[in-house]
């Protein structure tokens, strides 16, 4: 492991060093010229995402309600980059569908969307509220209906277009005091594999990306033994920086791609082998 800057080694281990540390690879330009929206863009993996489709040349627009947005896109722009902020909530379908009409008359069309905003409200089920039940499912499901509508009809007049959304291990093997947030991670699979039948025949892929526990805000609030126990259980024995998965949404969304869709892409350092 000597010589590889993003691991050092501590009494006799491996550990990993923070994620601001790891240095992008040479870009080959999979995205050139594309336009990609982001939902969530703003921070954690949406950032890492949209830092990454921007290097390797799309001109990406950041869809998030966080103010932090705009520091992404100026973060971008600052190192030769192309992006824009637009302050939208994804439970906002009159914004939403403004907004990708206007992106489509300024840039010519719509080639990607990542639906990657999402929210959590974790109770358990005999505790958890009608409130963090139905919060959850507007963002993290309805969210994607709305922006999936609102930009499809853009890529069936370009005959090309890519959608990949943020599903979960949990809604693939559920996970306590998650009820709603299982609900909408499975929801999101079920419609990449409807979408993939019904548009596939206009050059369209969908397909889901299934993150483990990645090192985010959301992981930050999880307490320290908790995380230890979470670690011993990914063969990996870390987490995921957010750029390992934000590679795996560059594939999906790369011309290489072409021939996949319907599948949810798991990436989790073997937690759900």
């Amino acid at each position: 492991m000597e010589g590889n800057k993003n691991w050092k080694l501590e009494t006799g281990n491996l550990t990993q060093l923070p994620v601001s540390n790891f240095q992008f690879p040479i870009s080959i330009m999979r995205l050139k010229n594309k336009i990609a929206i982001v939902t969530g863009g703003a921070r954690g993996i949406g950032k890492a995402i949209c830092k990454l489709f921007a290097k390797e040349g799309a001109t990406v627009m950041i869809w998030d309600l966080l103010e932090e947005g705009k520091e992404t896109a100026e973060e971008i722009n600052s190192t030769g980059g192309k992006a824009e902020y637009f302050k939208i909530s994804v439970t906002d379908k009159t914004a939403i569908q403004e907004n990708a009409k206007y992106i489509s008359e300024i840039y010519g069309r719509i080639d990607i969307l990542i639906n990657n905003a999402g929210i959590t409200r974790d109770r358990t089920l005999m505790k958890m509220t009608d409130e963090e039940w139905q919060s959850v499912i507007d963002v993290n499901l309805t969210g994607v209906f709305n922006c999936t509508k609102a930009v499809v009809p853009y890529m069936r007049k370009n005959g090309w277009g890519r959608i990949v959304s943020a599903a979960s291990n949990v809604g693939l093997r559920g996970n306590f005091g998650q009820t709603n947030y299982s609900a909408t991670k499975a929801g999101v699979i079920a419609m990449a594999k409807t979408w993939t039948l019904e548009f596939g025949k206009y050059g369209i892929t969908a397909n889901c990306i299934a993150p483990g526990f990645t090192q985010t805000e959301m992981t930050a609030k999880i307490p320290k033994e908790h995380l230890a126990n979470i670690k011993d259980n990914i063969p990996l024995r870390l987490l995921a920086d957010p750029i390992d998965i934000a590679y795996g949404y560059l594939y999906l969304a790369s011309d290489e791609a072409r021939f996949v869709s319907g599948i949810c892409l798991t990436i989790d350092g073997g937690w759900s082998r």
